[in-house]
């Protein structure tokens, strides 16, 4: 059967891009915090992680690690469901879609920089995508989850807010309040949740077609 080798690729495959996804998280921490020189180390690394990409990548390594290396645990089991592994899928297909097609015009790294950068906005969403679509049991979800999914994007939000008006600082051109107002701010984010919605929804979308045709596959005489 094909099943044991799959398990295996899967373990091998989240080693890899936890490794990849560490080093990349680590690397950019060093130089935002450390290299930077700021004043305040636990200031920068506030900011750091209050990047929405930066959640999410700490989110992607954490379904990659747990369940290889805690599987029997509340937290490994909980990262191997398959809920929680779509809706990460979504959270950062969105990172990906959202830098490419509208914050890279304006975010140019170079060396090493840009190679962190390309890992955290393509190759980990790429990796999380594909680990759900190759290794994640189908069928089971509903298409209600995606408006729960959104619970996470939307404490990002308020997140967002609070800290900005405390520090005047906002992570993304298209939330800065401070910079555009009020209005187009809250505009901006509730198409952006209405983009969170619509890929999650193509998820469960093929989370329904992948799992009908396992069944089928499944059934009795089929070949």
């Amino acid at each position: 059967m094909a099943e044991p080798s799959l398990a295996r690729a899967a373990v091998v495959w989240r080693i890899v891009f936890a490794a990849i996804g560490c080093t990349a998280i680590a690397y950019q921490w060093w130089t935002a915090v450390v290299t930077s020189m700021s004043t305040s180390a636990l200031g920068s690394t506030v900011v750091y992680f209050s990047f929405f990409t930066t959640q999410t990548n700490v989110l992607a390594n954490l379904i990659f690690l747990t369940p290889v290396l805690a599987p029997k645990s509340r937290l490994g089991r909980w990262a191997a469901s398959e809920g929680v592994r779509a809706a990460v899928a979504m959270y950062i297909a969105v990172v990906g879609l959202v830098f490419h097609f509208i914050l890279s015009p304006t975010w140019k790294p170079e060396g090493l920089a840009a190679l962190g950068n390309w890992v955290v906005h393509y190759i980990i969403p790429a990796a999380v995508v594909l680990d759900w679509l190759l290794f994640t049991s189908k069928g089971r979800l509903r298409w209600i989850d995606p408006l729960k999914w959104l619970s996470f994007p939307l404490v990002y939000g308020l997140w967002t807010v609070i800290h900005g008006a405390l520090i005047g600082w906002y992570p993304y051109f298209f939330i800065d309040i401070g910079r555009i107002g009020w209005a187009a701010a809250m505009v901006n984010y509730a198409v952006l949740l209405v983009f969170f919605l619509i890929v999650g929804l193509g998820i469960i979308g093929l989370d329904r077609t992948f799992g009908r045709r396992r069944r089928r596959d499944l059934q009795p005489g089929s070949a």
